[in-house]
């Protein structure tokens, strides 16, 4: 499934949402650019390794700190591929800007980092002894998608689904569209802890922890703040102009 757009009321104005997918993309644009072997370097320093805190003197043979926890976060604004950014910032540009004026830039910040972090630690804890990196904002989106669903569980999502070459569009609530996604996550990310050996390169796990975060944030915030904190609009609405009359001759004051 892939989400073509939204009818849940949008910031007028997403310069949050904005800018966190100018920041991934040019943190991206930057690893790009950089020599093989100071990438590794960067991956040691800011990508999550969860080997790093569950074999402290190991690590730190490897070059690894183990006192610091900055990948938590620093992991979300990184990523593997194109694809993957590409992706990543298609689910932010959908969802994002309904959360940034739901909750205010500076909730939805907290939103986006807090289901990052989130992400980052039940990954470790479904990954341990792990020495593979992992980056992406994946968990943080997760977290939006999760918030979405919570905050506007009526709202259409028009989803895509491909049948060959030929894409469906089909409106979705987008607490099916959430259920859905999250469904998906929690089948793969089980069947990678029963068969450890058929691990892919997809942190199911952290998709899971930052969908639970994103949920639970939204639930508490829905009996705090009932209404939007910014300006809001929807694709649906068409743009408004002014017609002027044209009044035939004689015509009545």
């Amino acid at each position: 499934m892939f989400p073509f757009t939204d009818t849940a009321p949008r910031a007028a104005r997403p310069i949050l949402v904005i800018g966190l997918i100018a920041i991934n993309t040019l943190v991206f644009l930057w690893m790009q650019s950089l020599p093989p072997r100071m990438l590794e370097r960067v991956l040691l320093h800011a990508a999550l390794i969860p080997a790093r805190y569950s074999s402290p003197m190991e690590a730190i043979n490897l070059g690894l700190d183990p006192d610091s926890w900055w990948p938590l976060i620093t992991s979300a604004f990184m990523h593997g591929g194109w694809i993957h950014l590409i992706i990543n910032m298609w689910f932010l540009w959908i969802f994002g800007p309904a959360m940034e004026a739901r909750f205010g830039r500076f909730g939805f910040l907290v939103l986006y980092l807090g289901g990052a972090v989130a992400a980052s630690f039940v990954h470790l804890w479904a990954h341990p002894w792990s020495p593979d990196p992992v980056l992406g904002a994946s968990g943080a989106v997760a977290a939006i998608i999760a918030a979405h669903a919570v905050s506007y569980p009526r709202a259409r999502v028009i989803t895509i689904v491909l049948l060959g070459f030929i894409p469906l569009f089909f409106p979705l609530p987008a607490i099916l569209f959430a259920l859905i996604w999250f469904g998906l996550q929690l089948i793969q990310g089980s069947s990678e802890l029963m068969a450890p050996h058929l691990a892919s390169e997809v942190a199911w796990w952290a998709h899971i922890g930052g969908f639970a975060f994103g949920a639970l944030f939204a639930l508490i915030i829905r009996t705090l703040m009932p209404h939007p904190k910014a300006q809001t609009t929807v694709w649906s609405e068409p743009p408004r102009r002014h017609i002027p009359v044209v009044r035939p001759r004689n015509w009545p004051e």
